[in-house]
């Protein structure tokens, strides 16, 4: 009984409704017109889409199941093993950093846009971190192991990922000014769109969003960012606002004449649930344990992905070099 219990709580968890429920439950529906109401309303968005987009891949007969169960199987290892590694990571980043932030911002819109951009700002270092240092690619490499795109690769994360991602984006922003509260609500509209744009073709074949792909980053976008296509590695890593992809030239739109190959280049079986998850790490540790010199060791861990010893470089950067000038030659 008590298994079907926690059961049950699972499920609901994971479909983002027990709030919802709480206030069904407690007859007080003008509930939903508060902030804490119209949350509950938005969690369950990106779990029933995700249903649905799993529904329509078997009537599309594009059922992607390889990439639904590994992320199934990530989801489930991550909530036994790192649950409030996170939450405990952004709560210490505000006591230690707060004291030292040189002005405090208020819950005023213009202060709410300053807040966004330096968050985008933090969101952009931790993942630009995660495709540049070898070691922190090692966390966020499950995240692209996926072959196809759909909204479980937003469970795909190793369970390390998340305290390493809030670490740099809450000091970011507590440093900057923004006080924890507009943090909270930056982090709810950031993980919900961030979520959204992993919804895949079964759903949304276009993913440019009209006009707004000139404005803001769509899903369209991020799945350049997930290909690994020469022309598209390393690029597009903010998450909503890609302002910082253009001021630092990471920047760029899909390409009506490349087909999207997703996944990452090392080779692997991405039905794998470990090498999906610990493949990475083993192939660093390799190179780390056969490098000649304790310089060379430090190296693996903190040179790009690609990187080698022996000058042979596989970069990202690399490859994206050689596709351009490739193309410039013809």
């Amino acid at each position: 009984m008590e298994f079907l219990e926690t059961l049950y709580n699972e499920v609901i968890g994971f479909l983002g409704i027990s709030q919802a429920l709480e206030i069904l439950r407690s007859g007080d529906y003008s509930t939903f017109t508060t902030y804490d109401g119209i949350v509950s309303l938005i969690y369950p968005i990106i779990p029933l889409l995700l249903i649905l987009e799993l529904i329509l891949g078997f009537i599309y007969k594009k059922p992607q199941a390889k990439v639904y169960k590994v992320n199934f199987l990530i989801y489930i290892f991550n909530r036994f093993v790192g649950r409030f590694i996170a939450i405990a990571m952004v709560a210490l980043c505000i006591g230690l950093f707060q004291q030292y932030a040189p002005f405090q911002t208020t819950m005023t819109w213009y202060w709410f846009i300053y807040g966004y951009i330096v968050w985008e700002l933090g969101h952009f270092v931790y993942h630009y971190l995660g495709h540049k240092v070898r070691l922190f690619w090692c966390l966020h490499s499950t995240h692209h192991a996926p072959e196809d795109m759909n909204l479980s690769v937003t469970h795909a994360h190793f369970f390390l990922e998340a305290p390493y991602a809030d670490t740099i984006r809450t000091t970011v922003c507590i440093l900057l000014g923004v006080q924890p509260e507009m943090l909270f609500l930056i982090m709810f509209i950031d993980g919900t769109y961030g979520a959204f744009i992993h919804i895949g073709e079964n759903i949304l074949k276009n993913g440019r969003l009209g006009f707004l792909n000139k404005i803001i980053l769509t899903p369209s976008h991020h799945r350049v960012h997930h290909a690994k296509n020469p022309l598209y590695m390393d690029t597009n890593f903010c998450n909503l606002l890609n302002i910082w992809d253009k001021v630092f030239k990471t920047y760029q739109e899909e390409q009506h004449h490349i087909q999207i190959e997703y996944g990452i280049t090392r080779e692997m079986d991405s039905g794998n649930f470990l090498d999906v998850y610990f493949g990475e790490i083993v192939a660093l540790a390799k190179d780390v344990w056969n490098a000649p010199g304790i310089g060379n060791k430090f190296r693996y861990l903190l040179m790009p992905p690609g990187w080698n010893h022996t000058g042979n470089h596989k970069t990202a950067k690399v490859a994206r070099s050689a596709y351009l000038e490739s193309a410039k030659a013809n």
